[in-house]
């Protein structure tokens, strides 16, 4: 039996009919697996993600009618075992071009001179001046920012799947920072949290481990011997049926100093204001302003790139992005994922965007205190 959709089709169909599309033509990985279901493993997502791959799989979805997937043979068995697109078209990989064959799709559909929304940042110029091409009487529209818009109301089954997500993390963090002792490397622990993630059932996880005194975050994990003392900071994904379990946590070795604790708990206290101010109606920039209002109370910086981004499928870092200057207004139904930070002290938890106040859908881990960790 196949998957039921889960998209927000009826929002959807609303934005299409606003935008006056007859179609739209996606091929990123995050509308892709958010409409069709499907989410590909390892060379094949590599191919959703690269924008001048000779073997993309694109997703056609008529405003009326029946959606279909262009694909190839290798792609083709996933829609078929995992996904709710019935239809599929094939070209031969390495040999057709799947422009030309996406031109002959479009023109057998009827679109050839209808409105066709195409995610322009992820067709190359080569690729977009081909189909003008094949299709001069067919009008291209980009549609990224309206798919964000869709993507970003969660349904009810979205959201079941990301806190179900966040649960499994916590349990891989809980596992993993109960077997930190001091002598480990970042190398050996962040092995040890990868595995423990894609044992619990994750399709694929990535993330960062890092010791606060390695100064490179985000630089892969090295071979820095933890030392007792040391605090830690995490910053982790795991997907689950293409959808995030997404939270970061902080490890301190052995007895915290007062100083730690003490940064610890103002980061813990911005943290948690933020979330509450999470309500229908917030202004993303007048969030991010209050975050750097009270780092600059706490005499920290207060000056950073974000305070925490939507998630969704496929990819978990998705708009609205909770930075300075954006003008984005927080809806019910947004799924964020909240981690205002300075100088490592990390704490991020994901949150749903409710008519009343928000709800936490990463409890599974008291955040009250940092981890100790050290036996």
């Amino acid at each position: 039996m196949r998957r039921r959709n889960i998209a927000n089709v009826a929002r959807l169909n609303r934005l299409m009919d606003e935008a006056g599309l007859d179609a739209l033509v996606l091929r990123s990985g995050q509308n892709f697996t958010y409409l069709s279901g499907v989410v590909y493993p390892g060379t094949l997502a590599r191919h959703m993600d690269l924008t001048d791959s000779t073997r993309p799989v694109v997703l056609v979805w008529p405003r009326n009618g029946t959606p279909v997937v262009l694909g190839n043979k290798t792609a083709a068995g996933l829609v078929e075992r995992d996904g709710w697109i019935e239809e599929q078209v094939l070209y031969e990989a390495y040999v057709d071009s799947p422009q030309e064959k996406l031109a002959e799709l479009l023109k057998a559909r009827g679109l050839a001179k209808a409105k066709v929304g195409f995610e322009k940042d992820y067709w190359s110029a080569q690729h977009w001046d081909a189909m003008q091409r094949a299709l001069p009487g067919m009008k291209m529209a980009e549609c990224t920012g309206l798919m964000d818009r869709v993507r970003w109301i969660k349904t009810d089954e979205e959201v079941a799947l990301i806190r179900k997500g966040a649960d499994l993390l916590d349990d891989a963090y809980l596992e993993a920072f109960s077997r930190i002792r001091p002598g480990d490397t970042e190398r050996k622990v962040h092995a040890d949290i990868i595995g423990a993630c894609l044992r619990l059932g994750f399709e694929w996880a990535h993330g960062i481990f890092n010791v606060f005194r390695n100064t490179v975050p985000y630089g892969g994990e090295s071979d820095m011997v933890i030392e007792k003392g040391d605090a830690i900071r995490t910053d982790y994904v795991g997907y689950l049926m293409g959808y995030p379990g997404h939270q970061s946590r902080t490890v301190i070795v052995g007895k915290p100093t007062p100083e730690q604790a003490r940064d610890y708990a103002i980061n813990l206290e911005v943290h948690r204001g933020l979330i509450d101010r999470c309500r229908p109606g917030a202004n993303v920039h007048d969030l991010w302003a209050w975050t750097m209002g009270e780092y600059r109370k706490a005499g920290w910086p207060d000056h950073h790139m974000l305070i925490g981004h939507g998630v969704g499928c496929w990819w978990h870092q998705q708009e609205p992005i909770l930075r300075r200057k954006s003008e984005h207004v927080l809806e019910a139904g947004m799924v964020l994922a909240l981690e205002p930070h300075v100088n490592f002290w990390h704490v991020q938890d994901m949150i749903l965007v409710t008519e009343g106040a928000p709800v936490l859908l990463s409890p599974k881990f008291n955040t009250d205190r940092a981890f100790v960790a050290g036996g």
